[in-house]
């Protein structure tokens, strides 16, 4: 019988720890997260100081918005975002910020910087917005976030690890609908803020061989850049601006792999010197990034503008805009080599593009 009695009386106070535990974690899981603060120019964030602003622990981010980016023009297009998002979330799509005809007007470059205004005002978002942006494609949520910053938004970041680092912090995500916040109509500042930030296709012909210190910077391929392969369906010819400098960065037009470590967060400044540590240039350079169509170019922005680097730009056109010029000086290899090929685009044998998935 005591034996009886002590057996149960075991049963009841594991079972009461366990209630007790329970709670205790409930209320550990319940109870707001803090995290240091950060620089406004820091652009990168872990997620845990998502979170701290979320649960209203960030002193000065009152004002603020989470944006999960994704390249379908609605949310309920975007598969991602159908999947699972952060609480709170509006959605923002790529094409907010950059025509999508590919037409030789457009060339997927950044819209006007008034349009890219309206939409962020579409969204509630002036200079003064606290903009926190998220995406599975690291290239794609670096494009928003440079352009939001060319036309003037003071304050924008990017979850580090995007939606994948989220979850394996043990914060939740929801479906549904995206948030909606009421439409801004003052941004705040005349657009773009910053046009030094931007590099024309014109700006490029007038430094390039003439300035010394500007140094227009490849994000692409080994392929590409040795003009194999123009990484694109829609790009029959491939090569390079003449007198570019390869940065490395991508492994395919469609990643910075390079420039990304093994959890999906970005790379230190250290990790990108390391990169570029046999390149053609210095970080005292006015370094001109550019990929094939604008997305590949940003992150190396973000990470050199997060340092505190002000000679720093995005040449927005890439090798499309470039290579619709009949005229343009193009090389094709390594231009350290002998057998480099000095042409123009217009001479350039066609049949380069990638096939088709």
């Amino acid at each position: 019988m005591k034996k009886k009695i002590f057996a149960v009386t075991t049963i009841l106070v594991f079972a009461l720890s366990m209630l007790t535990a329970c709670g205790n974690k409930s209320e550990e899981k319940a109870k707001p997260v803090s995290a240091p603060a950060v620089k406004e120019r820091q652009v990168y964030v872990t997620p845990k100081w998502v979170k701290s602003v979320i649960d209203k622990n960030q002193k000065g981010y009152e004002d603020y918005v989470v944006a999960e980016v994704g390249y379908p023009a609605k949310a309920s297009k975007d598969k991602d975002f159908v999947k699972g998002h952060i609480k709170g979330s509006i959605y923002v799509s790529d094409q907010e910020v950059e025509d999508a005809t590919g037409s030789k007007e457009g060339a997927y470059n950044l819209l006007s910087p008034e349009k890219v205004r309206d939409n962020m005002l579409a969204h509630g978002i002036t200079k003064d917005t606290k903009v926190i942006l998220y995406g599975k494609d690291t290239s794609g949520v670096a494009r928003v976030a440079f352009a939001y910053i060319w036309c003037g938004v003071s304050d924008v970041k990017i979850l580090d690890g995007g939606i994948a680092a989220w979850e394996k912090a043990g914060y939740e995500t929801v479906k549904g609908d995206p948030a909606k916040r009421k439409k801004a109509t003052d941004f705040g500042v005349a657009v773009p803020a910053h046009p030094e930030y931007y590099t024309s296709i014109q700006d490029v012909r007038q430094k390039l061989g003439k300035d010394p210190n500007f140094k227009l910077v490849s994000i692409r391929s080994k392929n590409e850049w040795l003009g194999k392969t123009s990484g694109y369906d829609y790009i029959d010819k491939a090569g390079e601006p003449e007198g570019a400098v390869w940065g490395k960065g991508a492994n395919s037009a469609a990643d910075v792999a390079q420039f990304v470590n093994k959890d999906g967060t970005i790379k230190s400044l250290k990790g990108f010197q390391e990169v570029w540590k046999d390149c053609d240039f210095t970080l005292d350079n006015h370094l001109a990034f550019y990929c094939g169509t604008g997305w590949r170019a940003c992150p190396p922005f973000l990470v050199l503008y997060q340092n505190g680097y002000n000679n720093i730009s995005v040449y927005d056109g890439g090798w499309y805009e470039w290579q619709m010029h009949d005229d343009y000086p193009v090389q094709v290899g390594d231009p350290k080599s002998s057998n480099v090929k000095h042409t123009t685009a217009g001479q350039l044998e066609t049949g380069k593009a990638t096939k088709k998935k």
